[in-house]
């Protein structure tokens, strides 16, 4: 009797499998606006590096990493190039900030979620940080553009990057109107104001993969905000932005 209830139980473990590859692949098509050729890309698209799995030779584990590296490359040249069109007389300045707005970390973080996929994304609960917390969600979204390009072609991943993401959750007008550059605001107070600002890292948390920085904003050689981030530059707009906050300075 023993082998026929393990063959039941493989038929049912197979059939358990067909039917979550048919809601995920029903959930990538409401997504991305067609349904995926290759579902293996799109699981690992949603594979957290928390919860890699296999070890190559070289000690490689399979996460959505690399697709991740190759989604940030397709998205940042797609977003440029709408860019450019959309506003043919403005410079170089104006349309790198305009895209780093759209495709910043925390924008992309809202984004993933808003989308739903942090119900889809597979990880380790048990090492799960702060900083894959804060991060996954928009991970999780260019490993999906990069899963959508190696799938269907730059074409369509195009057509998904702009009529699933760009038209519909960005207000182009109101992101040129909202000056979100905190430093900016405060060199440009400290200068009408005669104060002497200094931004400093003052502190490095975690490890090479998760490290975590402290800027500290010095006012006439004086301590004044403090704020974190995973890269220097987003620890300084959080001291930044904590500063303005506590000077009362109109965003």
């Amino acid at each position: 009797m023993f082998p026929f209830f393990k063959l039941v139980g493989k038929l049912f473990s197979r059939s358990s499998d067909k039917e979550k590859d048919g809601r995920l692949s029903e959930s990538i098509r409401q997504i991305t606006g067609s349904k995926p050729d290759n579902l293996n890309l799109y699981k690992l698209a949603l594979m957290h590096t928390s919860a890699a799995k296999g070890v190559s030779p070289d000690g490689f584990r399979e996460s959505n990493e690399r697709l991740e590296y190759l989604g940030d490359a397709i998205l940042g040249a797609v977003v440029a190039e709408y860019l450019f069109k959309r506003f043919p007389f403005k410079g170089e300045g104006f349309l790198t900030e305009i895209r780093s707005r759209i495709v910043n970390r925390e924008s992309l973080n809202g984004l993933g979620k808003k989308l739903g996929l942090n119900n889809l994304i597979v990880y380790d609960g048990h090492r799960r940080t702060m900083y894959t917390h804060k991060s996954m969600n928009g991970d999780a979204l260019e490993a999906l553009v990069g899963a959508v390009y190696l799938d269907k072609g730059f074409k369509n991943s195009r057509k998904f990057i702009v009529k699933r993401l760009i038209v519909p959750h960005f207000d182009l007008e109101k992101i040129i109107e909202t000056n979100l550059n905190f430093k900016s605001i405060m060199i440009e107070w400290a200068q009408r104001e005669n104060k002497k600002l200094r931004f400093e890292i003052v502190e490095e948390r975690g490890d090479t993969h998760n490290k975590e920085f402290i800027a500290q904003i010095f006012l006439d050689d004086e301590p004044f905000a403090t704020g974190g981030g995973y890269s220097k530059k987003k620890a300084e707009q959080s001291a930044a932005e904590k500063a303005c906050d506590l000077l009362e300075i109109k965003k």
